[in-house]
């Protein structure tokens, strides 16, 4: 992915967002032919020239200093996951080694043991991309199994966007799909040289329509926690509040934990359903990257 175009086309979709009134900027006279901010007023609020800011929009100003990125997010109100992203966009020059992940990435036997003793809640682990790495019993029951799908083909981006059981088992789908699209925008800030991740958004691209216009808002989003919701064939609907945790030793590998409220239907439903799908042995999975 183009750096120059990404940050450009961030930078603009960010100050489009921001009306002029929001941002304390009376009236100046003038006609107005973009939405949002234009360049000088963005630089204004930032304290920088105009001049300087049209070349960082531009890709032409180098690494700017930490004062000015927190000037600039201030100016374009983001919130910390989108100026992180601003940060990977701006100097991930300086850290090329980053940008290309090679290696195959592996659930550690502890951390796998781990999943397979949350026996009531759904839990997996994902990687890059939002590859899916490992589940446990009840998250193939309540989402997709994943185990009986081909390796290379275990995503939960490709499984949200475009398999047509998930509009069907995931409740508030555009939501949910939304902001698995935000979160491969991160990814792709982060590792803009990924080859996998590029021809993941290819595939995304060609097959599914609402993935081109999320993908063009250039929204970047962080799962920690929120909450869920899934209809389920057997037991009916399904709610959830998800809790995501970054794993100690990689940061690319998150465990989700898909909690119930004690003694609601959603409990209630669990119970029947793990009852129903007796344990089995299981090896964590291994994508080739």
């Amino acid at each position: 992915m183009d750096r120059g175009t990404e940050l450009s086309d961030f930078l603009r979709s960010r100050r489009a967002r921001v009306k002029p009134d929001a941002a304390g900027l009376p009236f100046d006279g003038r006609p107005r032919r973009v939405p949002g901010l234009r360049r000088d007023e963005v630089a204004r609020l930032a304290g920088v020239s105009t001049e300087y800011y049209t070349r960082l929009e531009q890709g032409r100003a180098g690494i700017p200093s930490t004062e000015v990125v927190d000037a600039l997010a201030t100016a374009l109100r983001l919130d910390a996951t989108e100026r992180e992203h601003l940060v990977d966009l701006l100097t991930q020059r300086r850290s090329a080694a980053r940008r290309s992940p090679t290696s195959p990435q592996r659930v550690r036997p502890g951390l796998y043991l781990m999943l397979q003793t949350l026996e009531r809640v759904p839990a997996f682990v994902l990687g890059r991309r939002t590859d899916v790495l490992a589940t446990n019993r009840l998250a193939r029951e309540v989402l997709v199994d994943f185990d009986a799908m081909p390796a290379t083909r275990r995503n939960l981006a490709r499984y949200y966007l475009l398999d047509p059981g998930a509009r069907d088992r995931v409740g508030d789908w555009a939501r949910i799909a939304a902001e698995t699209v935000g979160i491969l925008r991160l990814e792709a800030g982060r590792y803009p040289d990924d080859r996998l991740l590029a021809d993941l958004v290819g595939e995304l691209t060609l097959k599914s329509p609402e993935f081109t216009t999320w993908w063009a808002d250039h929204r970047v989003v962080r799962r920690t926690h929120g909450e869920k919701h899934y209809h389920h064939p057997l037991v009916g609907d399904l709610y959830f509040q998800y809790e995501s945790f970054l794993t100690p030793g990689d940061t690319d590998q998150s465990l989700c934990v898909y909690n119930v409220e004690p003694g609601s239907d959603t409990a209630r439903a669990m119970e029947i359903l793990g009852s129903w799908t007796a344990p089995g042995p299981h090896e964590a999975t291994e994508l080739q990257t």
